[in-house]
């Protein structure tokens, strides 16, 4: 006897293959008691769907592409997760890829998402990669870029104001007494970082406090790019160091902990320390780290809702949404004395 059917579960369930189909293909249009028959006649009989055929049928996969800059941080971790939960929803599994903020990298998901015929595609770009991503849209891929505006074009974006953002944790810095700041960083060619540092320059230099900020460019988002900044600051005179850094990821700013905890520098009492995206492990390092937060998940939920809508209907409206950072203020930038 060879492996069931489509006709074999629709006679279990008493239905026409033709609402087996929709049950399985658009859940929507069967009742629920229908849609449950047609799932107990699915499990009775051990059915799988031959997905490859149906592909070749469609001329599209159900699943969808996702690029992240670094998979092994926390903060996109949860932007996947978020996106997972909302197209697992819509029976759309999520193919992620890691570009490691690497620009060939990214492009070579982008032409295997292409080439797997994916019906959409989520991407927290490395560079200006919107030109190719136009392209994809016009041959039928739904695009959302995540973590940056997407400009005024054709494709939706959701993103956080991060210029907003550096202008928060600067401000808090200031407020709590700091008068030189360091922006740690980078690469510049991440809009994230420009809007960050854009930020903190502009609440620097709006206030009466006569804050100095400057940028050392960590070549990196990781751990160690924040050890090695660290390092390079502690060269420096003591006369000669800020007495406040913000960090462009809360990964930089753990990996900075570690070098200045270790060198004797005291976090917060001779130097503050900022982060940003408010990951787990900000609020349980040794030194709880101050940190501006994002609302991944939600991020992530949001996009993958405005993936759906444009994968159903390819000329509904471009939408940017933009989220509002906050401000978490723990241990490493509480100030002996507060400046009003």
């Amino acid at each position: 006897m060879g492996a069931p059917q489509v006709r074999d579960v629709a006679e279990r369930a008493g239905v026409s293959p033709g609402t087996v189909s929709n049950a399985l293909n658009h859940p929507d249009r069967v009742t629920a008691s229908t849609y449950a028959r047609v799932q107990a006649a699915i499990k009775e009989l051990g059915y799988v769907r031959n997905e490859a055929a149906r592909q070749l049928r469609s001329g599209f996969n159900v699943a969808v592409g996702m690029i992240v800059l670094d998979a092994g941080n926390p903060y996109f971790t949860n932007l996947a997760g978020g996106a997972e939960l909302q197209l697992a929803e819509q029976g759309r599994p999520l193919l992620l890829g890691n570009s490691s903020q690497q620009s060939d990298r990214e492009l070579t998901y982008l032409d295997l998402f292409e080439q797997q015929r994916v019906s959409g595609i989520l991407i927290v770009p490395v560079g200006d990669v919107v030109p190719r991503l136009q392209k994809l849209k016009e041959t039928g891929v739904a695009v959302v870029i995540m973590d940056r505006k997407a400009g005024d074009g054709e494709l939706s974006s959701v993103s956080v104001d991060d210029v907003r953002g550096g202008w928060l944790a600067a401000d808090h810095l200031i407020s709590q007494g700091a008068r030189r700041v360091m922006v740690i960083g980078g690469p510049q060619s991440l809009g994230q970082v420009r809007d960050r540092l854009r930020g903190a320059e502009s609440r620097a230099q709006e206030g009466r406090e006569n804050v100095a900020v400057e940028y050392s460019d960590s070549g990196a988002m990781d751990a160690a790019a924040g050890r090695r900044a660290a390092e390079q600051l502690l060269a420096r005179p003591p006369d000669q160091r800020p007495d406040g850094i913000f960090a462009a990821n809360d990964l930089i700013a753990l990996g900075a902990l570690q070098v200045l905890v270790r060198a004797g520098v005291h976090v917060p009492g001779t130097m503050m320390l900022a982060g940003y995206d408010d990951i787990e492990f900000a609020a349980n390092a040794t030194i709880p780290i101050t940190s501006v937060r994002q609302p991944s998940a939600e991020m992530g939920k949001h996009a993958a809702k405005l993936l759906e809508r444009a994968i159903k209907d390819p000329c509904s409206p471009v939408e940017h949404t933009v989220f509002q950072p906050q401000l978490i203020a723990r241990e490493s930038t509480q100030a002996h004395t507060k400046i009003s």
